[in-house]
C-alpha cells in the first residue's frame, strides 16, 4: 500500500509540475507593491487584460496587439515562450523637477516573452500600470495599426476631450459624460480620464518616440486606440493661413515607417480611488527615458513677461506702443525690475511669419537681446514649426548668435510620426545650441521633454489665450485640467490675468482680455499649475498697477522639490503645497461653488516658527473679483489655518 500511494503520489507531482502549466499558463496575475492593484493577463492566443482596485473592476478588458505588416501580428496568435517577474526600485532626479526632486519608483514588472520574436512589458506601480511591445525581429519596415481596445464596467463616465480631427492643436474642453452617450466614431486626444463608481483612470503614453501619437475612439460599446497615418504629402492651406495651416494631401495606409527591432511607448494608465493620485503621479516621468544632455547646468526655468495675450497694451508712456524696440525694453525694464527671468517676443517680431531669419524693420534684435542681457533678462523668440523645420540648424544656430534664450514654436497641429520626430530633432538641435524651447499648437507631454530637458513646456491645453475670443476658461475648467492634462506633464496655461471678473461680468475683448474668476484664483495657479516656464500674460502696465501681487508671483519657484496635496476633486477643487528648499507654498482654487477648508501646518518642520504671507478672497470678492486681502502671521507646525474660497475664488500663502 505504501508502494502504490508513492507511485500515486509522484504521478500527481508529475501532473502539477508539468501539466498544470500547461492547462493553466495562459493567465498571469500580479498585484502592486502595496497588493491593492490587481493586473490579470491572458498571455496566449489574443492577448487581453484586466486590472481592478482593491476588489472593484477598472477596466474590465482589454485586448492589445500591433499589425507589422506582412500579415505578421504581435498579441494574436501569440505563443509564450517563458515570463520573468521582478519588483524594482529605482531613485529618479528629473532634471527639471515639476512636482518632487526625488522620485522613488517602486514597481512589479511582468515580462511575457514570446516565441515569435516580441516581449511585451507590463509595470505595475501603486498609483496605475503601463505596458510596451518589444519587437525583436529585425525585419519590420512598417506598423499597420496598433491596437488597444478598452472596456469599462457599465456606467462609467468621461472626462472626453473630444477632437473634431487629427489635426489639432489639442486644446479642448472635457466633456463629463458617459460612455454609452458618446456617439460611434467620436473620438479624443490623451490624456483622457474614465471613472467607474469610485475608482478613475487616467490614460496617456510616454517615451513616445519615431511614432505617432494615440487617440481613443468610440467603437461599439468601448473604446479602442486610433492614430494619424503616416503622412506622405502636405501642403499649406492656401485658404486658411497658409504660412501655418496645412492640408494632409496623402497619407500612407500604416501609422509608422520602422527599422527592424525597437521598443514601442508606454500605453500608461493611472489608476486612484482619490483624486489626488492625478495630482501626486510621476507616472509618466518614471517611464521616460533618460536625459541625453550631459550637462544640464544652463537649462534655466523661470518665469517670462508676454506680449501677445495684452496685444502690446503698454500705457502711461511717452512713445506709441507695438511692435518695436521702445515697447519691448519696456517689457525688459519690467522683467529686470522684477526679477523675472525671460521676455518672449511673440508673432510680430520676425519680417514676416515665414522670414525668420530676419526681424521687424522697427526692431532692431541683437540690440535689444543685448539690452537685455545687461538687464539680466533672456529672450525667447516666437517662431511657427513649419519654416523652423526646414531650416532648422541654421535658424537655430543664428538666433544663438544674437544670444536669444530659447524659443517658442507655434502651429505644429499634428501628431503623426513625421511630427513626433520633428519635436525631436528640433529640441536636439536648440539643445546644441543650448536654447530652450516651449511648444504651443502643440500635442501633450509624453517623455521627450525628459530625454531633451531643455524642452522645458509645452501647451497643448485649453488656456487663457481662450479669453481673447471665448467664455471657455471657467473656474471649473481651470481646476479639471491640472487632474488631466497636468497629470501627463508641463503645461503653458499662461496664468497671471489682473483683469479679473465672475461670469456674470465677464466679456470678451481680444486686445484686453479678462479672465473669469477671483485675483487669488489666478495667483493660486502660479503654484497649482506646473510649468518650468511660466508665463505673465497681463501687460506690464497693468503689473505696476499691482506691484503687490506681482511681488508674489516673482517670488514663486517654476520648479519643485517636493509636492503635497491636501484635498482635491475633480473639476471641484484643489488644495495643495509645494516645497522649495525650506520654504513652502500653498495654494487653493475652487469651481462655481465657495468653499472653506480647516489646513493644519502639522507637515512644517518641529520646534521652528515661520511667517506665513497669505493672499486670500476679499470681503467683497464674490461682488468684485479683483477684490483681496494681504496678511502675514507667526505660524508653526501647530497652527491651522483657514481657507475660505468665494465662487470661482482662490488662496494662496508663502510660508519662510
Amino acid at each position: 500500500m505504501l508502494f502504490n500511494f508513492n507511485i500515486r503520489f509522484y504521478l500527481c507531482f508529475l501532473f502539477l509540475v508539468f501539466v498544470t502549466p500547461w492547462i493553466f499558463g495562459q493567465i498571469e496575475s500580479i498585484s502592486s507593491p502595496n497588493g491593492k492593484l490587481v493586473l490579470t493577463v491572458e498571455t496566449e492566443g489574443e492577448l487581453h487584460w484586466n486590472v481592478s482596485l482593491n476588489g472593484k473592476p477598472v477596466i474590465e478588458d482589454v485586448a492589445i496587439a500591433m499589425l507589422m505588416g506582412n500579415d505578421r501580428v504581435l498579441g494574436q496568435n501569440a505563443r509564450l515562450k517563458n515570463t520573468d517577474l521582478d519588483q524594482k526600485s529605482e531613485s529618479i532626479r528629473p532634471v527639471i523637477p515639476l512636482k518632487d526632486a526625488k522620485i522613488q519608483s517602486v514597481y512589479k514588472e511582468l515580462k511575457l516573452n514570446y516565441k515569435d520574436g516580441y516581449k511585451i512589458l507590463f509595470r505595475l506601480f501603486n498609483d496605475g500600470l503601463a505596458y510596451k511591445f518589444i519587437d525583436l525581429k529585425s525585419n519590420s519596415e512598417i506598423v499597420e495599426n496598433e491596437i488597444l481596445q478598452l472596456r469599462f464596467p457599465d456606467g462609467a463616465r468621461s472626462y472626453f476631450p473630444e477632437e473634431e480631427s487629427m489635426y489639432s492643436h489639442n486644446e479642448r474642453l472635457y466633456l463629463y459624460k458617459e460612455i454609452s452617450e458618446i456617439n460611434n466614431g467620436e473620438f479624443c486626444s490623451l490624456p483622457v480620464m474614465f471613472e467607474n463608481l469610485e475608482t478613475k483612470v487616467l490614460i496617456t503614453e510616454a517615451a513616445l518616440h519615431n511614432y505617432p501619437g494615440m487617440f481613443l475612439k468610440k467603437e461599439g460599446t468601448g473604446l479602442q486606440s486610433s492614430f494619424p497615418k503616416f503622412v506622405l504629402k502636405a501642403s499649406a492651406n492656401e485658404l486658411n493661413s497658409p504660412d501655418r495651416n496645412q492640408i494632409i494631401e496623402n497619407e500612407a495606409d500604416y501609422i509608422a515607417e520602422v527599422d527592424g527591432a525597437r521598443q514601442y511607448p508606454w500605453r500608461v494608465f493611472i489608476i486612484g480611488d482619490e483624486d489626488r493620485v492625478f495630482l501626486e503621479s510621476n507616472l509618466v516621468t518614471q517611464l521616460s527615458n533618460s536625459s541625453k544632455i550631459e550637462d544640464a547646468s544652463w537649462i534655466k526655468p523661470g518665469k517670462v513677461a508676454w506680449d501677445w495675450y495684452n496685444a502690446n497694451n503698454i500705457y502711461g508712456v511717452d512713445f506709441e506702443a507695438g511692435i518695436n524696440d521702445q515697447t519691448y525694453k519696456y517689457y525688459i525694464d519690467f522683467a529686470s525690475e522684477n526679477h523675472i527671468e525671460y521676455v518672449i517676443l511673440d508673432e510680430g517680431w520676425t519680417k514676416s511669419t515665414t522670414e525668420i531669419k530676419e526681424a521687424n524693420p522697427e526692431i532692431d534684435i541683437e540690440e535689444l537681446i543685448q539690452y537685455a542681457k545687461d538687464k539680466n533678462v533672456g529672450i525667447i523668440l516666437w517662431v511657427l514649426w513649419k519654416p523652423l523645420d526646414e531650416e532648422t540648424e541654421e535658424i537655430l544656430a543664428l538666433y544663438a548668435s544674437w544670444g536669444a534664450k530659447g524659443v517658442k514654436v507655434d502651429f505644429m497641429q499634428r501628431s503623426d510620426q513625421y511630427m513626433v520626430n520633428s519635436y525631436e530633432r528640433i529640441a536636439e538641435i536648440a539643445a546644441k545650441y543650448k536654447l530652450l524651447v516651449d511648444y504651443h499648437g502643440a500635442f501633450k507631454p509624453a517623455g521627450i521633454e525628459k530625454v531633451w530637458p531643455n524642452l522645458i513646456n509645452y501647451e497643448g491645453v485649453k488656456g487663457n489665450e481662450n479669453n481673447k475670443w471665448s467664455h471657455d476658461i471657467t473656474p471649473e475648467h481651470n481646476v479639471t485640467i491640472p487632474f488631466i492634462r497636468m497629470a501627463a506633464g508641463p503645461m503653458d496655461f499662461t496664468p497671471g490675468a489682473m483683469a479679473n471678473a465672475h461670469e456674470r461680468n465677464y466679456a470678451v475683448s481680444f486686445t484686453r482680455p479678462m479672465a473669469m474668476g477671483t485675483r487669488c484664483h489666478q495667483l493660486a495657479m502660479y503654484v497649482i499649475y506646473e510649468a518650468p516656464l511660466q508665463m505673465l500674460c497681463e501687460t506690464p502696465s497693468r503689473y505696476r498697477e499691482e506691484q503687490e501681487s506681482v511681488d508674489l508671483i516673482s517670488q514663486i519657484p517654476t520648479t519643485w522639490d517636493e509636492t503635497l496635496v491636501f484635498d482635491a476633486e475633480v473639476a471641484d477643487y484643489i488644495l495643495i503645497g509645494r516645497r522649495k528648499g525650506e520654504d513652502w507654498y500653498l495654494a487653493g482654487m475652487t469651481d462655481s461653488t465657495a468653499r472653506s477648508f480647516e489646513l493644519s501646518l502639522d507637515f512644517l518642520p518641529v520646534d521652528k516658527n515661520f511667517k506665513m504671507e497669505i493672499f486670500k478672497d476679499g470681503v467683497n470678492a464674490s461682488r468684485h473679483a479683483e477684490d483681496y486681502k494681504r496678511e502675514i502671521l507667526d505660524v508653526d507646525r501647530n497652527s491651522v489655518m483657514p481657507v475660505n474660497m468665494v465662487s470661482g475664488g482662490g488662496w494662496i500663502a508663502r510660508i519662510f
